[in-house]
């Protein structure tokens, strides 16, 4: 052999090796099974005493489309308050039990109907629902209107005017001037979430949601969720308890300032 050809086959075995060595390196640095927290969502009740305890009651369908699951949307969004740090949930099967042994085969119609719901079960709160837009196809739409209402004694006081669905697709400002929208008093939280899968807003939304969720080797990645409306559902029910979630925050810290330091 040439000293041509051995100083060609060195720089050969060379440049393998140095290849090989490069990738062994990312391959240590970014190892394709390495996984990360998903995020969690944080309530601000004082839980020195238990967790809060909730109860949700089937979302009403006012989407305008009968193929919209009410019972699985509300067993998504029972599964997202389950997630929240400070905060229980009851199976929406309890609810719906609890509502037929008290002989409210038609849903909640009056405030008093509401008390008595709480009573039975026991909770602090109930969370009450509705399906405002839904559209299973790429992109998919969800649409969800929540409004949590409090047990005498607990978040709110009692009151016995009426129950009117309608409210729960008004926009948040509107709150606290509809007479007809009270459960034991007026709800101390609500939010409206449109989320359109074509919204670059929700797709960032989207995005940080499958952090931790899914297989972040995937050829679809966080796309998984928008190509699933039963994983599409799972995110915006958690998107929606997250702002509702937020706005419990803000409510608190209000009624904190509003009291005076020390208080």
């Amino acid at each position: 052999m040439t000293s041509a050809q051995t100083m060609l086959t060195t720089l050969i075995v060379a440049t393998i090796v140095c290849a090989s060595a490069v990738v062994g390196g990312c391959a240590a640095t970014k190892p394709r099974d390495q996984l990360y927290p998903p995020g969690v969502i944080v309530s601000p009740y004082d839980t020195a005493q238990g967790d809060v305890l909730w109860a949700v009651i089937p979302p009403l369908n006012e989407s305008g489309t009968s193929v919209a699951d009410s019972a699985a949307i509300g067993d998504a969004i029972v599964a997202s308050v389950q997630g929240v740090r400070g905060v229980r949930c009851l199976p929406i099967n309890r609810s719906i039990d609890a509502m037929r042994s008290l002989g409210y085969i038609n849903g909640i119609e009056s405030s008093s109907d509401a008390h008595k719901l709480a009573e039975y079960l026991g909770v602090d709160a109930i969370l009450v629902g509705s399906i405002t837009a839904f559209d299973p196809y790429d992109p998919p739409v969800l649409g969800l209107a929540l409004a949590l209402y409090a047990r005498p004694g607990s978040m709110a006081q009692a009151s016995q005017a009426k129950l009117d669905s309608r409210a729960l697709s008004m926009a948040f400002t509107d709150f606290g001037t509809y007479d007809g929208l009270t459960f034991a008093g007026e709800p101390v939280t609500v939010v409206s979430e449109h989320l359109d899968a074509r919204n670059h807003d929700v797709q960032m939304a989207l995005r940080e949601y499958a952090i931790g969720r899914s297989d972040h080797n995937s050829a679809l990645q966080w796309r998984i969720y928008m190509a699933s409306m039963d994983l599409y559902t799972q995110f915006a029910a958690h998107h929606s308890i997250g702002r509702l979630i937020d706005e419990e925050w803000l409510r608190l810290a209000q009624q904190q300032a509003r009291r005076g330091p020390g208080n």
